[in-house]
Formats: C-alpha cells, structure tokens, sequence
C-alpha cells in the first residue's frame, strides 16, 4: 500500500515538474519586442495565450547566428495555473545567445505570447512518472510476495520441529 502511495506521488510529481519547465517563463503582449536567452539545448517554443482565434505574426533577430521560427504542426497546449499556453512555434537557433523576439496579431483581443520549451522535451519528465507509477508499486508488490514466502516457510519448518520434539 505505501509503495501504491508512493507511486503516485512520483507519478505525479513528475508530471507536474514536466508541464512547470514547459510553460513560458519569459511573457510579453503583442507588438512587444523581448531579449530572450536561447539555448538549442533546451528545445525552445514560441507559445500563445488568447480567448480567441488569433492571426499572429512572429519575428526573432539577434543572437550569434540567424535563428529561425518553425510552425508547430497539430495542437499542443499546456496549462499552468488558469492559463492554457497553446504552442505555436519553434525555435530553430543555431547557437545559445540572446535573441529578440516580436509577435504581433491583427484581433483586438486579450493575447499574451510567451517562450517556454516544446511538449516533446517533457516526455522523459513523464516516462520517467509513468513507469514509477507502475514500478513502485510492483516492486513493493513483489516484496510482499516473497516476505509472505519466507514467513511461510519459517512458520513451517518451525512446525516442523516443535512436532519432531515434542
């Protein structure tokens, strides 16, 4: 059972830790020009928070090289607090340095754009939880089993005894 509870806790923990280092750290509104530190390392990602449909327009300059914005392929969203952080781009740098990035949309509308790192960084972060979920408490399973082997067969050679000798 505390391998069960134990489990979970790792399980979730480690899912937590994932979305936390995804969501964006460094926000900033439309038309806003920001110096974001870059690292390729980290597999970084332009992310949209809007109550609406936008039409948005991205630009990075700066840095050691030319970086470049790639569009995210489906729906990637990741939800931090009350915010759902939709992942709309990333970011192809050549090298770590400090970039400036601007996203500007048409809509008059509530729009904060943020960098934070891609979905598919995370999912040691969440393979990693998945298999303690499992793990754990299977191995908490098996110690169970054999305790209950051993006790069984100390119980029986006992018997064993005490009817031999007495």
């Amino acid at each position: 059972m505390v391998c069960a509870v134990v489990g979970v806790f790792v399980f979730a923990g480690g899912i937590v830790s994932s979305v936390t280092d995804l969501a964006p750290t460094k926000t900033f509104a439309s038309g806003e020009t920001v110096t974001v530190p870059i690292d390729p390392a980290d597999k970084p990602a332009v992310y949209v928070a809007s109550d609406t449909r936008i039409n948005y327009q991205c630009e990075i300059t700066g840095g050691p090289g030319q970086a470049r914005l790639v569009k995210t392929t489906g729906s990637e969203t990741v939800t931090n607090g009350s915010t759902v952080w939709e992942q709309i781009l990333v970011i192809n740098a050549p090298a770590k340095g400090d970039y400036q990035l601007t996203c500007t949309n048409q809509e008059e509308a509530s729009v904060s754009y943020g960098v934070g790192r891609q979905l598919a960084s995370a999912a040691g972060g969440i393979a990693g939880g998945v298999a303690a979920l499992f793990l754990i408490p299977g191995a908490g399973l098996l110690v169970g089993i054999v305790a209950t082997v051993v006790v069984l067969v100390r119980r029986s050679g006992s018997r064993k005894r005490l009817a031999v000798s007495g």
